[in-house]
């Protein structure tokens, strides 16, 4: 007969009670999810007087049923459509059958009838809510068949044993998120021990830069290491997506800069072989837009290449003209280059403003899906750019902010502003 957890309740012998509690107790401590099904099969069996129980657990990807507990190891796994195993999924109805041979739905091997015995069977559906977590299947009762108290104890147990599954599963979902956790905390703490600890002083010149990243790790990233005393390496890099990945390729990039410039090659010579380098390294569809350029403070110039990243801002103070400034070629990692072209150069005057920005910036939206965009930093720039350079920078991200409402942060936002000083005035400390 099939029936569902609507069973009437009957007295219970005090030792099936007892039993019962001890079954409760036990599925209470601290168990991986296969020794913790195999600890719900030996209580079946003991409580009900059994000769064997299995769990079954149920995939809802392929919606088969799968073999679990003690016998985990054979890789059972039954489709709803089989056997009285099957039935139980299908209906989430209790199958009590007193005689297998009787039914036509008993399959020997879904049911596990190997060695072609099984008399009697019962079947629990294991419910969580609505939703099917497994079958709790018991077979062939010691001393007889199974009767509706065996129903209501099995029933019972069901309960017990769905609670210790979805306890089990939620402890390893906070485990696993707890180990991200972690890894997360450790990737961003090394992203971060790569940026600038402080910004480099040069003589009539005023730099500031900043990472905000959207995740805990972000895909973008900057650096500003001093040549000498009259040059600055200069980069901006944005990997493509976001998270640990995006961090890592980034991380990498400035990893192998560093290493590059230490060894004392030439721009043109960086670019080309961290480009090769990162075809080969990156996976399929990833990149990185990056600039890359050396600040020569006594020419006033900066030689950069700019790879997939842009707009580039040059502001021009002596006729408030804004330049903006498309990428010099193809992100890092996009394409091998088997030369690269010659780098391209910006010349400063007084008061002269370059902006390397992330697309973080441009692209903060409102509600209504407006952008900030070029004509918002244009604005910020055209009144703050007499000032020191972190004013402008805190300026710009607060007027992206206050734009975007109670929109979040989509991207990534990352900035390296650098101006040349008028004369007579100094940068701020």
């Amino acid at each position: 007969m099939d029936k569902g957890y609507g069973i009437p309740a009957q007295s219970l012998s005090p030792e099936t009670l007892l039993q019962i509690l001890e079954v409760t107790r036990q599925l209470a401590r601290p168990f991986d999810l296969q020794t913790l099904l195999a600890e719900v099969g030996r209580a079946a069996e003991s409580v009900l007087r059994a000769e064997r129980a299995t769990v079954w657990l149920y995939d809802p990807a392929d919606a088969m049923l799968v073999l679990s507990g003690a016998d985990a190891g054979n890789g059972v796994r039954v489709s709803l459509d089989r056997g009285l195993l099957g039935r139980c999924a299908r209906t989430r109805q209790v199958v009590n059958v007193r005689e297998v041979e009787s039914q036509p739905d008993f399959d020997p091997e879904a049911d596990l009838d190997r060695n072609n015995d099984v008399r009697c069977l019962l079947s629990i559906p294991l419910m969580d809510g609505e939703n099917l977590v497994g079958v709790l299947q018991v077979v062939d009762k010691v001393d007889g068949m199974f009767s509706e108290e065996d129903e209501h104890v099995a029933v019972t147990l069901a309960a017990h044993c769905v609670v210790a599954i979805q306890r089990e599963r939620m402890t390893r979902a906070m485990v696993r998120a707890e180990k991200l956790d972690r890894e997360i905390a450790l990737a961003r703490e090394i992203q971060i021990s790569t940026l600038p600890p402080e910004m480099p002083v040069l003589p009539g010149y005023d730099v500031a830069a900043a990472f905000r990243p959207a995740d805990q790790t972000g895909g973008d990233t900057y650096d500003l290491v001093q040549l000498d005393e009259d040059r600055l390496f200069l980069l901006l890099g944005d990997a493509s997506g976001h998270g640990i990945g995006p961090a890592l390729s980034a991380t990498q990039m400035t990893a192998m800069l560093r290493v590059a410039l230490r060894l004392g090659a030439d721009l043109d010579s960086v670019f080309n072989h961290i480009n090769n380098q990162l075809v080969e390294d990156l996976p399929e569809e990833h990149f990185i837009t990056a600039f890359l350029g050396i600040l020569d403070t006594r020419q006033h110039e900066a030689t950069f290449h700019s790879g997939g990243q842009g707009p580039l801002l040059h502001y021009r103070a002596n006729t408030g003209e804004f330049r903006w400034m498309a990428p010099s070629t193809y992100p890092l990692g996009f394409v091998a280059y088997p030369t690269v072209k010659p780098a391209e150069v910006v010349a400063f005057e007084p008061g002269d403003i370059l902006g390397l920005i992330s697309d973080g910036v441009y692209e903060y939206g409102d509600a209504q899906g407006k952008q900030f965009g070029m004509e918002g930093v244009e604005q910020v720039v055209r009144n703050h750019h007499d000032r020191p350079m972190s004013e402008l920078l805190e300026a710009l991200v607060g007027e992206a902010r206050r734009f975007a409402g109670d929109m979040p942060q989509q991207d990534d936002v990352t900035l390296v502003l650098l101006r040349r000083m008028t004369d007579g005035v100094e940068a701020a400390a």
